[in-house]
């Protein structure tokens, strides 16, 4: 019995230690953005083809144009890291979901590619000068990943009142 015990003591110390290993900032980085792209690929995907095209004003950016944003900002900012990976191509123009969709995929899978490329180190170095300057000046690498991310939850949130707007329910808010 004390034997019994025994193990299920080491194994629990086990889990917990285990369970509270602090992650590299490329490990953590890379979970985040993966994190990310799951979120958006499924509020993305949660807007009916027919109301792609939905804005709740007109100045304002229609669903499918909010999804391209993001494309766009990916490709653009994950570009700043000055990895070799070729980015994807993307279309502004695009209107139909099922491409907007793969755009979107892509730009994520765009950022992934490169994160695995990098170490810790890497992350820290110095971004290239790109078109984020002009919002937050020169940075290292992970910064203008933290950007890019924090830019994107921003329309993330406004993609979830584009979804209640048209009575859909977001599916991180769906309760089973």
């Amino acid at each position: 019995m004390r034997f019994i015990l025994g193990l299920c003591v080491l194994f629990s110390v086990a889990m917990v230690s285990a369970q509270d290993q602090v992650l590299s900032l490329q490990q953590g980085t890379l979970r985040d953005w993966t994190m990310q792209k799951d979120t958006m690929m499924k509020i993305s995907a949660a807007m009916p083809e027919e109301k792609f095209g939905f804005e709740p004003t007109p100045p304002q950016r229609n669903f499918g144009e909010q999804v391209l944003h993001v494309v766009e900002a990916n490709v653009n900012q994950i570009g700043r890291l000055g990895a070799k990976t070729i980015p994807p191509v993307y279309d502004m123009k695009e209107t139909r979901k099922a491409e907007i969709l793969k755009m979107l995929e892509a730009s994520f899978d765009y950022g992934t590619s490169v994160l695995q490329s990098m170490s810790d180190n890497d992350l820290l170095a110095p971004a290239v000068s790109g078109r984020g300057d002009r919002f937050m000046g020169g940075s290292n690498r992970v910064r203008v990943v933290n950007f890019v991310m924090g830019h994107t939850w921003d329309i993330y949130g406004q993609m979830v009142v584009y979804l209640r707007l048209n009575g859909i329910t977001p599916p991180a808010s769906q309760r089973p």
